[in-house]
This record gives structure tokens, sequence and C-alpha cells, in this order.
């Protein structure tokens, strides 16, 4: 269940394959490792569902940690210049931590990602009521979307790196949503240093669907403080301006001559208090990617300069939400015990527009029998 074409244009995008930095020694031993995948037991839920992680490590060394509660990439070990690898995804260490609750950390979003306003909309005449979670409205599927569900696994091997697939059935009603939706979500930690996240779902009645990831980014490393020193890059001319509860009023809104226009490297914390007011502080808006949707297209490059380590961000949504872990005030302590304050990461979550379901000039998130969901997200590691 790969996706073919976004695989071609994947191959077309990646023209300068990254070289592993560092010392010759480091190099060499690098270079000695084989991809694998290992799965260990993180413990069990409250009702006692027995919950799995599984280590990813590429031929370069590069090592993810993904579990199967909520789909959730708790660890990213990547290189700086020197070849020193540092845990750039921001999340815990132990199971109960995320039981008790997290914003996203690492997560799938779905059955719909970021917000459906006042929670409900009308999908051929009828209205269906959803969740509401994030004041009057739905955010990221709900009061138990699949960030909290236990999902099946199976390891899998490509040619390209290791993977694990995920499967999960949503049954019809879940969090008001209609119709049994069948999710598969596969990750690749592939030999070119990428995160490859493939999206695939299809249903039995006519609804709405919008899955991302929400990792939170650091890459100095999860616990090197907050990321306004990162350099930004968005392939976004446009963003969708939204209300005061950020639910999008229809437009389409130029970034030029606001603190929102990354169209050019920006430090992340260089205008972070001068932008349109929705928000009220920090970033959390919608940027329309420019030719998203259509197959696979830049939407993103990030750049930390004292490490060196560079994030891009290649999709096939037409749509990334830019947010900077604005509430975050120190309470939640991260892997090793690391507070976690205000814009201590970035996030990059790609998707279709907030509220799409309600506003029908924006692309459909309409999914219906027959039919296929299917996109792909990579995030791709190098450094300079």
């Amino acid at each position: 269940m790969r996706f073919v074409l976004a695989s071609i244009f994947a191959v077309v995008l990646c023209a300068v394959v990254w070289q592993p930095a560092g010392t010759a020694a480091q190099r060499q031993g690098r270079a000695a490792v084989k991809d694998s995948v290992r799965k260990q037991s993180f413990g069990k839920t409250a009702g006692g569902t027995p919950v799995d992680f599984y280590t990813l490590t590429n031929a370069n060394g590069l090592i993810a940690k993904i579990t199967n509660y909520g789909c959730i990439v708790t660890e990213l070990h990547v290189p700086d210049r020197n070849g020193k690898l540092a845990d750039v995804e921001l999340g815990f260490d132990n199971l109960e931590s995320y039981l008790k609750g997290h914003p996203f950390f690492g997560a799938l979003a779905g059955r719909y990602a970021n917000r459906i306003g006042k929670a409900r909309f009308t999908l051929d005449g009828r209205e269906y009521t959803l969740a509401a979670n994030n004041g009057p409205n739905s955010l990221h599927g709900g009061k138990v979307g699949f960030d909290k569900a236990v999902w099946k696994a199976e390891e899998v091997s490509f040619s390209d790196g290791p993977a694990v697939r995920f499967t999960h059935r949503s049954p019809d009603g879940d969090e008001g949503y209609p119709g049994h939706l069948d999710v598969t979500i596969t990750y690749t930690l592939t030999n070119q240093n990428e995160l490859r996240i493939d999206y695939y779902a299809t249903t039995d009645k006519p609804t709405h669907v919008n899955l991302t990831n929400h990792s939170y980014w650091n890459l100095a490393g999860h616990d090197s403080g907050d990321i306004r020193g990162h350099e930004l890059t968005l392939n976004a001319d446009r963003y969708t301006p939204t209300d005061t509860t950020l639910i999008p009023t229809g437009e389409l809104r130029s970034v030029k001559g606001t603190g929102l226009d990354f169209t050019q490297p920006h430090l992340i914390g260089e205008r972070i208090e001068n932008f349109p007011p929705e928000t009220g502080v920090g970033y959390d808006h919608n940027f329309v990617i420019n030719g998203g949707g259509k197959s696979l297209a830049l939407a993103a490059t990030a750049y930390e300069r004292k490490s060196g380590r560079v994030m891009e961000v290649l999709t096939t949504e037409p749509g990334v939400q830019l947010y900077t872990a604005n509430h975050m005030n120190g309470s939640t302590k991260g892997k090793g015990g690391a507070p976690y304050r205000k814009y201590q990461g970035f996030a990059l979550e790609t998707q279709h527009f907030p509220d799409s379901p309600n506003k029908p000039d924006f692309p459909s998130t309409v999914l219906r029998p027959g039919g296929i969901y299917r996109t792909t997200t990579i995030y791709r590691f190098s450094a300079r």
C-alpha cells in the first residue's frame, strides 16, 4: 500500500544525497550498521491492554522509536554536522506519561486533524455532531481520537529501510463520525535519512478524513531549550486567517508584509510576536503550500545553526500548520525529566485545511465508499 507516485517524486526531489559527517572512524562505524526493527514492551494501558514500542535503525545508524499507542514517535536520533546523534523529538520515556495526557507529542491526529468549527458538519444533507474538546470546536479527532488508540502493528522490511505498519478500525459513529474507517499508517526510517509516513484509509459510508503526525521538533535536541533560534522557510505564499477560536474564515490571505512570511528564511523567534493576532501568542497557523496537494512537494525547511541539522518536510497535502508550543510552561517533564517550556519545540503538521468540512471552497476531505484516502509526508534530515 505504498504511494507509488509519491515514491517517484521523492526520488526526483532527493537530488542531494546526505553524506555522513564526522571522523573517518565515525563514518566507518555508521556504514557497518545493518538496518533493523526491534520490538519491546512499553507497558499496559489502564484497561490492561499491552502496548509495545518499535526501535527502527537505518543503515546510517539513525534511530526512531515508535509505539503502537497512538502511533506516537517517541524518539528520533539524527546526526549533527560532526556526526553526533541527538534526539530531536519531544516526548516521554514511559507509557504512563502519555496515558496521563499530553499535547499530542509525536502522535497520530485523527479522524480529523486540527479543528472543525462548532464540532459539527453536514454531509449529503445530514448533520453530524462531534465531540467538542477545544472550546466550542472539535480538535484532532475529539476526546478519544486516534492518538489514544492501541493499534495493531507488524514489522515490515522495505528495500529503502526498516518500517512498522499500524492498522486500526474506527467504528461507525466513533466520536460522531460516520462509517467504519479502516486505517493503515506505515512509518519507514529510510536509508536516505528520512522518516517517511504513508497514510491509507477506506470507509463504508461517506465521511471526512484528515490525518497528520503531531511531532514537536527541536533540532538542537529535545532538552536543549527553545526553538526561536531555528531558521525556517515555508513554501507558502498564503495562509488561512481565523477567528479567535482558530477556525478559518474561508479566506486565503497573502503572507506578504506580515510576520507569517517565511517564503525567505527567518528565525522563528525573529517576529514571533509580530503577526495577525488570532492566537494571541506564538505561531499556530495553517499555511497554503505552493502547488500543494497535487504531488509530493517541499513544504518547509528548518535549520539549527549550532548543530547544523536540517529538516526538510515534503508532503502530498495542501497545507501545513506551524505550531510553536505556545502554552507549555515547564510543568511538563519530558524524557530524562527535562522540563518543556514555552517554545521548546515546533510542529509542522501536514494536513488539509482546518474546518474543511464546513468550507466548500477548501480542498475536500470527503472520503466515500470505494475511494481511497492516501497521502505521504517525509521528514528528511541532513546537516551543513
